[in-house]
């Protein structure tokens, strides 16, 4: 896995495994915002982006409820998803030809299924 969590992020990481368990689909962000004591939505949206650049956890962007729990198999396939978000985002800024992002941005739709 990643880096250590902090104490909130374990407490997010626990309140996610035990929803997808249950309901077998992911929480919203309003849930976990209400079921942690959370003020805000964007509260929520930090811990989840900090556990996905930690490879704890990986989501869709284009899909609600695509919160995954990365497990070890697929940590090394998470390493692909990073450096291609990477590079769509690096190419994007650098004027690179709109064809070319968007085969990387098709590519990642493909392999987030």
């Amino acid at each position: 896995m990643g880096e250590r969590t902090t104490k909130k992020q374990q407490e997010l990481l626990q309140f996610i495994s035990d929803f997808l368990d249950e309901h077998n689909y992911a929480p919203s962000y309003r849930e976990i915002m209400r079921a942690l004591g959370y003020k805000s939505v964007s509260t929520v949206a930090i811990h989840i982006d900090g556990l996905i650049a930690k490879n704890y956890l990986t989501k869709s962007d284009k899909s609600a409820r695509s919160i995954r729990i990365v497990t070890v198999s697929s940590s090394v396939d998470n390493k692909h998803y990073s450096w291609l978000r990477t590079e769509i985002t690096k190419r994007a800024a650098n004027g690179a030809d709109q064809a070319e992002v968007d085969a990387l941005k098709k590519a990642l739709d493909i392999l987030e299924k």
